[in-house]
């Protein structure tokens, strides 16, 4: 069977949201909704000079939000770009990525942001894994590190905390609590969460190592998300069912709980995801999809309110994309998006409820334009069946993107 593309590569450049959703009055960040925020328009604001993208600007980036500093409306023959709105209740990474496989998530995951997990949570979780809990709120990975890993590294205890994420996240020193028995805890934790009281989205093993408070580090590559699986079958799995490549990188095998994924690499930084992106992009030869995920904008830059960083990420990023871009054979479509907001220039340290960017660029397109916003995340995944020509299930979200056909 031939395909219009063999190869769909999406890149899911984690939070970069591009203007708040119809709804973000009932989505709030300490105590202000979300209208209002829009991360790559703020970013540019902040930047000296505004943003140096000169690869996205090429595929047509402007089109979104005249309002992007640095960039310029140009003819983008080789790229089609529009935004879209999410369809689910939230604005977490989960409800983001199954909605753009299809899953429609009508109830928000569970957060402990505001006054960290019940009591009998954490009793019943030092009680099975035999560990002190200590922290239990929510906090920057890193700066809890700082406040309670030598306590940590000195008593074999668990640190516990959360975000604004659905997330219950465990440190400990790879030394003192060897990466299997956190792992063990993390299982424990994931199986006393499955309570629909306590039911978060994920858990996250989180090792770190370093002698003391001024030098402890993250391991990103020990990192093991333990995630809830999604409710229905997805457009990854209607791909492996029919014999296609699902080719996973960075925390999409986790955010999917291994279902529907044929290969997956973890990584340590968007700089390892881009390179094994380019890997496969210049050496795999295969009939399917690539999902990546770059976390780094989010975690790094946006929960830290860090426009510079974010900017200076994106830039790097573009970079990279230009590099992909030379490896691609003509009958690649790359898609670059998001999967929510998080304006670091707005309230609180949570995610913001926006659009998400679509940028879809193959060098076999020849009228590239901008398109009227989708409706859901869900049109690229039912755009990757049609593509392959898969039947999508009545009970998944999206339509395909008819333009990339033409």
């Amino acid at each position: 069977m031939s395909h219009k593309y063999k190869r769909i590569f999406v890149i899911v450049a984690d939070s970069v949201g591009i203007g708040y959703e119809p709804d973000a009055d009932k989505f709030f960040n300490d105590g202000h909704n979300d209208v209002g925020s829009n991360t790559i328009v703020h970013i540019s604001e902040k930047m000296p000079n505004g943003l140096n993208i000169p690869t996205m600007n090429a595929w047509g980036i402007h089109d979104l939000d005249n309002n992007i500093i640095g960039t310029s409306k140009v003819n983008h023959p080789h790229a089609y770009v529009a935004r879209s709105r999410e369809a689910s209740n939230g604005k977490d990474t989960m409800t983001g990525h199954w909605e753009m496989m299809g899953v429609h998530t009508t109830q928000p995951f569970q957060t402990f942001t505001d006054h960290g997990f019940p009591k009998e949570l954490i009793d019943l979780l030092e009680e099975r894994t035999g560990h002190k809990c200590i922290g239990n709120y929510a906090s920057s990975g890193t700066e809890i590190l700082v406040k309670l890993g030598e306590e940590q590294k000195r008593d074999n205890s668990l640190i516990v905390y959360t975000s604004a994420d659905s997330v219950l996240q465990i440190a400990a020193h790879e030394e003192t609590t060897p990466v299997p028995e956190l792992y063990r805890c993390c299982e424990i934790a994931r199986e006393i969460c499955m309570k629909p009281e306590w039911m978060v989205g994920r858990i996250i093993a989180r090792p770190f190592v370093g002698e003391n408070a001024h030098d402890f580090k993250r391991v990103t590559a020990h990192r093991h998300d333990l995630a809830l699986k999604p409710p229905v079958k997805t457009v990854m799995n209607v791909m492996q069912d029919n014999g296609f490549m699902v080719d996973c990188v960075g925390k999409i095998g986790d955010i999917f709980d291994g279902y529907g994924v044929v290969k997956t690499q973890k990584t340590s930084s968007n700089e390892d995801g881009m390179d094994k992106t380019i890997e496969e992009a210049k050496n795999f030869d295969f009939t399917g999809m690539c999902f990546v995920n770059l976390v780094e904008f989010d975690s790094e830059y946006g929960h830290r309110r860090n426009p510079i960083g974010y900017g200076e990420c994106l830039e790097a990023f573009d970079k990279r994309l230009a590099e992909l871009e030379k490896v691609l054979k003509d009958d690649d479509l790359v898609i670059v998006t998001a999967d929510h907001g998080n304006d670091p220039t707005w309230y609180g340290t949570d995610h913001t409820r926006e659009k998400i960017p679509l940028l879809m660029f193959s060098k076999s397109l020849k009228n590239g334009r901008y398109l009227d916003e989708r409706v859901t995340f869900g049109d690229i995944g039912a755009t990757i069946l049609k593509n392959f020509g898969l039947k999508k299930p009545e009970n998944l979200l999206g339509e395909p993107i008819e333009e990339l056909f033409e």
